[in-house]
C-alpha cells in the first residue's frame, strides 16, 4: 500500500494472520510491514498508520541517514571496523598477514561470532540473576532483520553483529530477550519489566535504529 505521511509518500506491506492486535514493524532497511488480524479492514489500517505518522517518518529518516554513513568496507590492514562501539583497524582485530580479501572476510566474521558468544555468555549471567529467569538455550546467529529473539521453547538467539555495539546496547538486547521469557508480547508489563532493569532502554533502541546499518560487514 501507499499513502502520504508528513509530506512524503510511504510504502508498506500488509500481512494478515491469526493475531489479536495490529502492529507496525520497520526493519533496519526501512521496509515497513503492518501486521493485522485477518478481518481488519483497510480503513482501520490507514487510520493506525496516520496515527503513528510522525514516529514512522522520523524512524525512516534515521534509517536513511544511517545508510549515508555506511561505506564500502576495506578488507586491508588499515580498514576500520566496529567492535564494542569503537572503530579499530582490521589488523587490531584479526591476523591479516598473507591473507586474501576473502580469507579476511571469513576470519573477521568468525571473530565477531566468537566475540559475541563470549560477551553474551558473560553479560547474560548478570541479568538472568536480576530477572530470576534462565533460558534453556542460547545461540548466536546471522540476521539482517533482528538483533535478538526468544522462542516459545525459551531459546534465545542473538545477532553476531551485536559485537559491534557498545556494551550497554548489548545489555539492552539481552535484557529485552530475557524479559520475553516471562512476557512473550510487547505489552505494558513487558516494558515495565525492561524499564525496571534499564530505565533508559529507549536510548538504546534509538541507537540501534540510528546506527544499526553501520554495524555490518
Amino acid at each position: 500500500m501507499k499513502m502520504e505521511l508528513e509530506n512524503r509518500t510511504i510504502e508498506f506491506h500488509v500481512s494478515y494472520g491469526v493475531r489479536k492486535k495490529i502492529s507496525i514493524q520497520i526493519d533496519n532497511t526501512g521496509y515497513m510491514t503492518v501486521k493485522a488480524p485477518n478481518d481488519t479492514n483497510q480503513e482501520t489500517i490507514i487510520s493506525l498508520v496516520k496515527q503513528h505518522g510522525k514516529q514512522i517518518v522520523e524512524k525512516l529518516r534515521l534509517i536513511e541517514k544511517s545508510k549515508e554513513t555506511v561505506g564500502i568496507k576495506e578488507y586491508q590492514e588499515e580498514g576500520k571496523f566496529l567492535h564494542l562501539g569503537k572503530y579499530y583497524f582490521l589488523h587490531e582485530l584479526i591476523e591479516t598477514t598473507g591473507l586474501t580479501e576473502e580469507e579476511l572476510k571469513i576470519n573477521l566474521k568468525k571473530f565477531y561470532f566468537s566475540s559475541c558468544k563470549k560477551i553474551i555468555a558473560e553479560r547474560i549471567k548478570i541479568y538472568q540473576t536480576q530477572l530470576k529467569v534462565k533460558p534453556k538455550e542460547i545461540e548466536i546467529e546471522e540476521s539482517t532483520t533482528k538483533w535478538g529473539s526468544c522462542s516459545s521453547s525459551k531459546k534465545l538467539t542473538f545477532n553476531y553483529r551485536l559485537a559491534m555495539a557498545p556494551i550497554d546496547v548489548i545489555d539492552y538486547v539481552i535484557i529485552h530477550e530475557l524479559c520475553h521469557l516471562t512476557h512473550m508480547n510487547h505489552d505494558r508489563s513487558f516494558w515495565r519489566r525492561v524499564g525496571s532493569i534499564m530505565p533508559d532502554y529507549k536510548e538504546k533502541e534509538e541507537f540501534l535504529a540510528k546506527y544499526g546499518l553501520a554495524m555490518t560487514l
